[in-house]
């Protein structure tokens, strides 16, 4: 739930959103990430640890909070990137490369 509220506030995508985005089934979202995009995940979630442990949040509703200061400061650097680089962060591509096999298909031709 929190990892979704990160999500969110840097790239406007909840989990299962941002894998669909990605072209992915089962797969791990942060092992097909790119460098630049597990960055900018991990730059939230240390946001959100230091923000807790200084506001000693307590609870779902003051931790989704957090979680979402912590989304924004990665929005912030997001934003700052694609205005220097002209380039966005946020991307179809697969650091795995997964290739999908529909098997109904390789039945019927049996």
């Amino acid at each position: 739930m929190l990892t979704n509220e990160i999500y969110k506030a840097w790239c406007g995508m909840k989990d299962d959103d941002y894998k669909t985005y990605k072209g992915l089934r089962k797969e791990s979202l942060r092992d097909n990430m790119a460098d630049l995009e597990v960055s900018l995940s991990n730059i939230g979630e240390i946001t959100i640890r230091d923000i807790a442990r200084k506001k000693k949040s307590k609870g779902l509703k003051e931790n989704l909070e957090v979680a979402r200061l912590g989304g924004g400061l990665a929005k912030g650097t997001r934003d700052l990137y694609k205005n220097e680089t002209k380039r966005s962060v946020v991307s179809t591509f697969n650091n795995l490369k997964y290739e999908y096999v529909d098997n109904t298909k390789q039945i019927a031709k049996k």
